[in-house]
């Protein structure tokens, strides 16, 4: 007799079959899929909710949907003009088919892993380094196109990726400061010529402008006097016509 007053062959029975039951129900969330197998055979992919499977001819294997984020370490890439830097990304995916995510790829979180890494590496080889600093977002678009279809195959949908630092040498980071200071100069430089150039164009017309009229020559004159006076000092300036000079330049 069992502990609860049946027979032990009817105690066992009953016991095994809860312990079935239990092992035949299964729920997933609402982002999880079941892919299940039966005697090897792929029968699909189930669920979210209360799924039943058969214990012992069954094989259930849990698929979440969500994105993943997925880290890729720092790769050392040698650039196209053979700069060596190292740089790192981050990759955001989802299955999309979780069938295809189980059969097609033995493990399809290391597949991506592995694939970004090389990806990472061929495409940022191909670029050269003002073109990866300066236009970064060609560079991600690249890598996501090439992502997403290669993993396509695997059920998997590549959303985005992002490089997140560039980390250069010590000796470049120093020549590209050279570079920018030499540039902020040369930017100075043709500030400082171009207003020289239209001061020149202003003198040039208000020298014609006096040229046309001499007596404009004498209130300039005046009007210089006055604003030496305004400084308070002791020197006084007497403007001399120019006319009074022409019979001694004259006679030369």
């Amino acid at each position: 007799m069992s502990p609860v007053g049946l027979p032990s062959g009817l105690f066992f029975l009953i016991v095994f079959l809860f312990i079935l039951a239990a092992s035949a129900i299964k729920i997933l969330r609402e982002y999880e899929r079941g892919v299940v197998f039966r005697l090897g055979r792929l029968i699909g992919a189930k669920g979210p909710g209360l799924i039943l499977i058969i214990p012992g001819i069954d094989k259930l294997i849990k698929i979440s949907l969500r994105t993943v984020t997925l880290d890729i370490p720092p790769q050392d890439v040698i650039t196209r003009d053979n700069v060596s830097i190292k740089v790192n990304a981050v990759v955001y995916f989802r299955v999309m088919d979780p069938n295809k995510a189980v059969v097609e790829v033995e493990n399809y979180l290391y597949a991506t892993s592995q694939l970004a890494q090389t990806t990472l590496r061929s495409v940022v080889g191909q670029a050269e380094l003002d073109e990866l600093l300066s236009q970064r977002e060609k560079i991600n678009m690249h890598i996501q196109d090439i992502l997403d279809k290669d993993t396509e195959p695997w059920g998997i949908k590549v959303s985005k990726v992002e490089t997140k630092q560039v980390d250069l040498p010590e000796e470049m980071r120093r020549a590209i400061a050279r570079q920018a200071e030499a540039e902020r100069e040369r930017r100075a430089k043709v500030i400082h010529a171009d207003g020289e150039y239209q001061a020149a164009e202003k003198l040039a017309q208000a020298a014609s402008v006096i040229g046309a009229n001499p007596a404009a020559l004498q209130l300039r004159f005046l009007q210089t006097l006055t604003e030496v006076a305004t400084e308070k000092n002791s020197t006084t300036i007497f403007p001399v016509p120019i006319d009074l000079l022409k019979p001694f330049m004259e006679k030369k």
